[in-house]
């Protein structure tokens, strides 16, 4: 059974929260998400992670989140995402400001992966029930290539009560492989009681467990070579020079693999509730989630003592 790797997006925390030292605990004694997903991929057999970050934020981060932290129990490792970190024959574009999107912050990770891993966004609470299925599923997989997954959620246990939320809504085939993953704006639960998003002036009725993406992914370090092509497809289209703001998705390569027959996407589910703070309404409610998890002994109260 291989460890497997989590590699923890976390390279647009500097623009969201202004500075590290702001960022929010949700714990009792300052914890943040971040460091409840490590807690949770260590139990669940991860044994390394490795956070994308910037080097204008690294040495405030570097000095909070390390493997000392963590108490030694899982190996730790940082790469940067930087704007102008582009494949040979390549340059930023005059005016580009905007990163290159989640993929290509996952990109920068191929030389420090070489176990199949599990892909998460810093400021997403996920729940230790997600890390368990990911963690058991890429321990399996050692050497295998495109057999890739990622956990579905509930769309009801999504939502926000703060307001509207964007989810990647999933179609699955009769294998549990993905099919399709179209990105759903406005999702919510209407007066009447139903989840619903709105398309065209319209609301679309989803049903209660109808399986979305919270961008908890899993590969195999193969995955980083398919990447690299299509990124350089990407940089040399028309449509991403015209556009300043272009970026390079994760849901738009795992389509492109699926859609080609390169790869498929088995989808876990999770009994997990995930949790973010899509608006700053959500940050209380979090942190009373979390506080009702520690009651229910999930979690220790001090996580590293």
């Amino acid at each position: 059974m291989v460890k497997p790797t989590l590699l923890v997006l976390a390279a647009g925390m500097g623009s969201r929260y202004g500075s590290l030292k702001q960022m929010d605990g949700v714990g009792p004694n300052g914890e943040a998400i971040i460091d409840y997903s490590v807690y949770d991929a260590i139990r669940a057999g991860f044994g390394k992670v490795v956070f994308v970050i910037r080097h204008s934020f690294a040495e405030d981060f570097i000095s909070v989140f390390n493997a000392e932290r963590f108490g030694g129990k899982i190996e730790v490792e940082y790469v940067y995402q930087e704007l102008d970190y582009l494949p040979e024959g390549f340059t930023v574009p005059e005016g580009r400001e905007k990163p290159w999107g989640t993929n290509h912050a996952v990109m920068m990770a191929a030389k420090a992966i070489v176990t199949p891993f599990a892909v998460i966004n810093a400021d997403d609470f996920y729940g230790q029930n997600a890390y368990e299925v990911i963690g058991n599923y890429l321990s399996t997989l050692s050497e295998s290539t495109g057999k890739y997954c990622m956990v579905g959620y509930e769309v009801n246990k999504t939502l926000s009560e703060n307001g509207t939320v964007s989810r990647g809504v999933c179609t699955v085939d009769e294998a549990g492989n993905l099919t399709s993953m179209v990105e759903r704006t406005k999702i919510e639960r209407n007066a009447e009681g139903t989840i619903v998003f709105h398309d065209l002036g319209e609301d679309v009725a989803l049903e209660e467990n109808t399986p979305v993406s919270m961008n908890l992914f899993g590969f195999t370090p193969d995955y980083f070579a398919h990447s690299e092509q299509a990124f350089c497809e990407f940089l040399a289209a028309e449509s991403t020079k015209s556009n300043l703001k272009a970026e390079f998705f994760i849901p738009l390569m795992v389509n492109r693999l699926i859609s080609n027959g390169t790869a498929t996407m088995k989808v876990l589910s999770t009994t997990a509730q995930w949790f973010g703070v899509t608006y700053k309404e959500d940050k209380p409610q979090l942190m009373a989630k979390i506080e009702a998890l520690i009651e229910a002994g999930v979690y220790p109260r001090n996580l590293w003592e």
